[in-house]
C-alpha cells in the first residue's frame, strides 16, 4: 500500500513540474502566488520536487 502511495506521488511530482512550466509560458498565471516576488512556477516546481521527493521516502518505507 505504501510502495503504491510512494509511487503515485512521483508521478504527481513529475507531472507538477512541466505543467508549471506550461502555465507560465502561456500566461495565465503570472502574478506572485502571495510569496513576495517569487513566480507561481518556481512555487510550483519547488512543490512537484517536494511531492517526488516525499514519494520516494514513501515508497522506500514500502519495500521490504
Amino acid at each position: 500500500m505504501a510502495r503504491t502511495l510512494g509511487k503515485l506521488l512521483q508521478v504527481v511530482g513529475l507531472v507538477l513540474l512541466p505543467a508549471a512550466m506550461v502555465m507560465q509560458l502561456t500566461g495565465p498565471v503570472r502574478a506572485p502566488l502571495g510569496v513576495g516576488s517569487v513566480s507561481a512556477m518556481l512555487v510550483l516546481m519547488v512543490f512537484g520536487f517536494a511531492v517526488f521527493n516525499l514519494g520516494r521516502i514513501v515508497e522506500g518505507y514500502g519495500t521490504r
